[in-house]
Formats: structure tokens, C-alpha cells, sequence
């Protein structure tokens, strides 16, 4: 243990120290090869010398390379105050007593060596030569230098390039078949456990089963089971799928490899094929192991659906290098994968194989009571008011994921500071989901008056008919004030369903009708309003006709593929003369709830009318406004 530790703490080796020692080695070849005496040399000019020279104060004068003269004074001139400065002491403390004590340059020289002549010929008693300085190796490296810059260089680039000395490196060119898996284990700090999960209790159960397996395989090994080796977590977006997998990482004792599919793939031609090799070759050396492929429809659609060729091929070789790797020979069971998508029919059916994924874990969106708990989770870092019930909020948010409520609550949160309160209350919730279905409200939108008039008839021919159909959804509240892209907008508590029968798909249809046949029945004209509208009802009468077999003459049949393997591209599942009866019923179904809409609102315009002026008056209604005008709901009082 205690080598380990020394080894690990030896520094590591860096690039950088060699360029210091080739900038150390030039600078020493400079000097050594050259002449350092005059080191402690003082600069002077020209005029100076010569006043010192016609005073007699040189002794020596040494010509360097024809261009630089070194000045020697004699003892008397050193002794004298003038040059104090020039018996200064070297870098070693020595004093410079032998000199040379000046240097400058001659500029000319045979203009100074006709004045050194001049002097000799007054008598002036002074000794000068020259002297000629070579640097050999200095010269070799100055003509190398150019070489060595462009080596230089391209060693920086090709380091840069392979991302230097990190580990890893998988998008770099000299790492690019690596895997870019980021490791997870007992020493990693992850804080998410299964308690952060809320929810998912089947789901739960199931992925804690695998990280007991990896825990204590012999508890299933000693009776002749086999641990599975892959799960894939199907499911929405926002589901949970990611979260799940990141409880895994933080409650698994054994290494977690995380990575996405879409990291698999590469421009270049087997780099992902290589990276799948690395990734599984990594988790063997440190077995047993997870290995967690986010997204892996990315790499793992299925094979044949088209001919093309290039990208298409190099995503089918990883795919295939995947399946070998996954169950093939010489495949480590120690080894689980566990992959996450939302999008389970475009996978190809080898790799949903038992034996590769034998565990299929659907995490589908949580209910009321699953709801609640994933409110408790995301309220503890809120400051929330003391009354807040949760049960209310679960009841509010129907179809919402975890996602979407971990996004209520952080709108609610920030609704509230903007509103400068010291906690969150319920209508800044309520708020928040409305911001969050309808979109930001738009007051300063500029609407006429008879649009404004048109968009209230809509909503309140909405209102009315939900109201008064058994099988639609409650009224929540109702408002004009433009939101999004929508001009006005009904907010409705759907019952949560397990399986729909006709006449609530029917009275749904009804009711998203009632915009329209409310425009109808007031101004016997329609608008352009009800788009969404006819959207919502076209989609359900065909699914009514085409998928659920719900309707008499196309019978007991659906044209739906769940696996999503057949391709329609071009060739429909039906004959013409099947489409055009599908087209006839599909038109029969929507006229026939619209004429009902127009029926309903006929029998009461009068209430209607009372609705939209209060709407318009006041811009929002909600249920108890619908209360006072309409009473209970008629089959509310027959059921009492």
C-alpha cells in the first residue's frame, strides 16, 4: 500500500522541462563559447575614451571582432575617483582589477585606428592589438534554429492534437478509437442514491436487483443462475431513465462506466467499432463493472431499413461490434449494460435478444401518488410556505414527468422572487404550470374587439360543452389573456385512464369542438382559431379507425406496428378502396361530434352567452364561475 502511494505520488514527467533545458543549454553555449570577461565591463562612447586616452589613463585597448573595443585603465586611473565604477565587483564578489573596465563601440575602424596612431605619435604610452572571437557551436545551433522552431512546433501541435498527457482523450487524433466512458467508483464522489429517485418503484426494484447480482453473485450462481447481462430502460423523456442509472452509479460498490451513444460515433470509419472494443476492454480489466449507454438508439437502430452506404455503414459496424461484444465468444459475464431510450421500436431486434438486454424496464409517466413523491423531492431546496399541500399539486400536474415537475417547481421558485415574496405559496405554483402548459401571458398583445368578442365565444362554447358531457374532462379555469401562440385557453383536469373506451374518446372530440360550434351558433361563421382544435380530434378519429379498431365497418383491425420494423414509406398497409373508407369514417366521426357540439350549444345560447360576456368582462373564469352559471354537472346530480 505504502509503494503504491509513493508511486503515485513521484512527479509526473513534463514536456515543458525540455524546452527549459534546451533555452538552458543555448544560453551556457553562448557564453561559455564566447568570451565573458568583460561581464563586468561599463558601456562608455567614444569621446570619453579618447578624453581618458589623452590623460594617459589606458594601459591596454583590445579591438573584439573589429567592431568592439575593450578598455584596460592602468593603476594610477583606477585609484582615481573618476572611475570608481569601473573597480566593481563581478557576479562571484571578485573586483575587476585586471580588467577589461570599459567596452563600446569603434564604428569605423580604421577612422579609430588612425586615432590610437595619433596618440602613439604624442608619446602617450598605451598597448593595443586585435583580436578575433569565434563561437563554433553557437554558429552550428543559429544555423540548426529554423529546423528546430518547425520540430518545435509540430511536436506542440501533434501533443495538442492528442490531448496531451490526460487519459482518455477518445475525440483526439491519436486517442480517437479510445472510449470516452467516464468512470465511476467507490472513490468518485456521486450523491445521488435511490432515495433521490422518487417514484419508480418497480423500476427501482428491478435495477437494484442488478447492482445486487454485481454485489453478491454467489447468492444466484450456488442454484445455477446465470446473472443477465444488459437492461434497457425504456420510457418518456424526462421519465427518470438517466436519473435511475445515476442512483445505480452512486449505489453500485463496483466501477460504473457512463457514456452516450451518440460518443461512439465518429466521422472517421471504425472509430466507433474501436471504441466499443476499448470501452468493453476497460470494464473487463476491472470486473465486474456497469457499463450505462445513454440514448443508445444512436447506435443501435436497426439494421437493413435502407440501402445507403458511408455513415449509414459505420453505424451498423458499431452496432454489430456492440451485439459481439454484448454475447459472443469470449464475452465476460461480469460485465452488465445498462442503456436508456425513448425511442425502443427503431431498435434492431438482435440486440433486444434475450442474453444480450434480457431485462426490458419500462418507466412510464408517474401517477398522482408517485407524483407527490417526486414533489417532495424537488421542494426540499425550495422555500415554501407552511400551508402548501402536496396532494394539491400532485392532483394539478395529470401526464407531467419528473422533469416537468422538477421544472414547476424551479418556475415556481422563480415567479415567486420575482414577485419579491420570502416563500413559494400555491397560486405561484399554479402559476408556474400554467406558464409552463400555456406559455407567458401576452397583455400588451394588440387584439380588436371583435377577435376579443370571437376568442371568448370559443373558449366559453369549450367551457360549456365539457361541462355538460359526462365523459369529458373537468374545467379548471378559462382565460382570453393570449398565452404562447394561442389567443385564449382552457385549462381541463383529464381523469387519468388506464385504457379509453368510444364514448370517452367521443365526448373528448365533442368538447374540443365546442370552440368552433360556439362560433357557429353566435355569429354562424368560423375562424381560423380552431386549428389545434381540428389537429387534436383528425389524430383521434383516425386512431380511433386505423389503430384501435373502434369503428364498425373497418372492423377489428389496426394498420398500427408497435415494433416500428415494417416501412410504409411507400407502400400503405391497406388497398385504395380500404383508404377511402377510412377517410369517409374518419369525416363522419368529426362531423358527427361537431353537429353534436352545435346541438348542445343551441340548447343552451342563453347561458352561453352569460358565459362568454362574463369572460369578457373579466378576462379569466374557473370552475365555480361554471358552478353559478350551469349548476352541477347533470350527471354529477344523477349519480348523488
Amino acid at each position: 500500500m505504502n509503494k503504491n502511494n509513493k508511486m503515485t505520488n513521484k512527479p509526473k514527467f513534463n514536456s515543458y522541462w525540455i524546452y527549459g533545458l534546451i533555452s538552458i543549454f543555448f544560453i551556457s553555449t553562448y557564453f561559455i563559447g564566447g568570451d565573458s570577461s568583460g561581464s563586468t565591463s561599463k558601456n562608455i562612447n567614444i569621446s570619453s575614451f579618447e578624453r581618458f586616452l589623452n590623460k594617459g589613463e589606458i594601459k591596454e585597448v583590445t579591438v573584439v571582432n573589429k567592431n568592439i573595443a575593450q578598455v584596460t585603465l592602468n593603476r594610477d586611473a583606477l585609484n582615481s575617483p573618476d572611475h570608481k565604477n569601473a573597480n566593481s565587483t563581478n557576479f562571484l564578489g571578485q573586483k575587476n582589477i585586471n580588467g577589461p573596465h570599459y567596452i563600446f563601440e569603434i564604428g569605423n575602424l580604421e577612422l579609430f585606428q588612425n586615432k590610437l596612431e595619433l596618440a602613439e605619435s604624442k608619446g602617450i604610452q598605451f598597448n593595443y592589438n586585435f583580436r578575433t572571437i569565434e563561437n563554433k557551436w553557437f554558429d552550428v545551433l543559429i544555423g540548426f534554429l529554423p529546423l528546430i522552431i518547425l520540430i518545435g512546433l509540430w511536436i506542440f501541435f501533434m501533443k495538442r492534437m492528442s490531448g496531451g498527457a490526460g487519459s482518455g482523450g477518445g475525440s483526439q487524433i491519436f486517442n480517437i478509437g479510445k472510449s470516452k466512458a467516464k468512470l465511476f467508483d467507490e472513490k468518485t464522489d456521486v450523491k445521488t442514491t435511490f432515495k433521490d429517485v422518487a417514484g419508480l418503484e418497480g423500476a427501482k426494484e428491478e435495477v437494484q436487483e442488478i447492482v445486487d447480482f454485481l454485489k453478491t453473485p454467489t447468492k444466484y450462481t450456488k442454484l445455477g443462475g446465470k446473472i443477465p447481462k444488459g437492461a434497457i430502460l425504456v420510457g418518456l423523456p424526462g421519465t427518470g431513465k438517466t436519473l435511475l442509472a445515476k442512483a445505480v452509479a452512486g449505489e453500485a460498490k463496483v466501477p460504473f462506466f457512463s457514456l452516450s451513444g451518440s460518443d461512439f460515433v465518429e466521422m472517421f470509419v471504425g472509430v466507433g467499432a474501436s471504441r466499443v472494443r476499448d470501452l468493453f476492454k476497460q470494464a473487463k480489466e476491472k470486473s465486474p463493472a456497469i457499463i450505462f449507454i445513454d440514448e443508445i438508439d444512436a447506435i443501435g437502430r436497426a439494421r437493413g431499413k435502407s440501402n445507403m452506404t458511408g455513415g449509414n455503414d459505420e453505424r451498423e459496424n458499431t452496432l454489430n461490434q456492440l451485439l459481439t461484444e454484448m454475447d459472443g465468444f469470449g464475452t465476460n459475464t461480469n460485465v452488465i449494460v445498462i442503456a436508456a431510450t425513448n425511442r425502443a421500436d427503431v431498435l434492431d431486434k438482435a440486440l433486444m435478444r434475450a442474453g444480450r438486454f434480457d431485462r426490458q424496464i419500462y418507466i412510464d409517466l408517474p401517477d398522482v401518488r408517485e407524483r407527490k413523491e417526486i414533489f417532495a423531492v424537488h421542494l426540499k431546496p425550495i422555500k415554501t410556505a407552511k400551508n402548501l399541500d402536496t396532494d394539491f399539486l400532485s392532483k394539478q400536474t395529470p401526464g407531467f414527468s419528473g422533469a416537468d415537475i422538477a421544472n414547476v417547481c424551479n418556475e415556481a421558485a422563480l415567479i415567486a422572487a420575482r414577485k419579491l415574496k420570502k416563500s413559494v405559496n400555491k397560486q405561484d405554483f399554479l402559476d408556474a404550470v400554467d406558464r409552463i402548459v400555456g406559455g407567458l401571458e401576452k397583455k400588451n398583445k394588440i387584439i380588436t374587439e371583435s377577435e376579443k368578442k370571437t376568442i371568448a365565444f370559443h373558449e366559453a362554447g369549450h367551457a360549456t360543452v365539457s361541462w355538460m358531457l359526462e365523459h369529458a374532462a373537468p374545467l379548471v379555469k378559462v382565460t382570453i389573456v393570449p398565452r404562447g401562440r394561442s389567443l385564449g385557453a382552457a385549462w381541463y383536469l383529464p381523469e387519468e385512464r388506464q385504457i379509453v373506451k368510444p364514448e370517452q374518446i367521443l365526448d373528448d372530440m365533442c368538447a374540443a369542438l365546442g370552440g368552433r360550434a360556439a362560433e357557429k351558433v353566435i355569429f354562424n361563421s368560423i375562424s381560423t382559431g380552431a386549428l389545434s382544435d381540428l389537429e387534436k380530434v383528425t389524430k383521434q378519429a383516425r386512431e380511433m379507425v386505423t389503430v384501435y379498431g373502434l369503428n364498425e365497418k373497418i372492423g377489428n383491425l389496426t394498420y398500427y406496428d408497435s415494433s416500428g420494423q415494417n416501412d410504409y414509406s411507400f407502400t400503405k398497409p391497406y388497398s385504395d378502396v380500404t383508404a377511402q373508407i377510412i377517410d369517409k369514417e374518419i369525416s363522419n366521426i368529426i362531423e358527427t361530434q361537431y353537429q353534436r357540439a352545435i346541438k348542445l350549444l343551441k340548447k343552451h345560447k342563453s347561458k352561453l352567452i352569460e358565459l362568454a360576456g362574463f369572460l369578457l368582462d373579466k378576462e379569466v373564469i374557473f370552475k365555480e364561475d361554471l358552478i353559478r352559471i350551469y349548476g352541477e354537472r347533470p350527471f354529477n346530480i344523477k349519480k348523488s
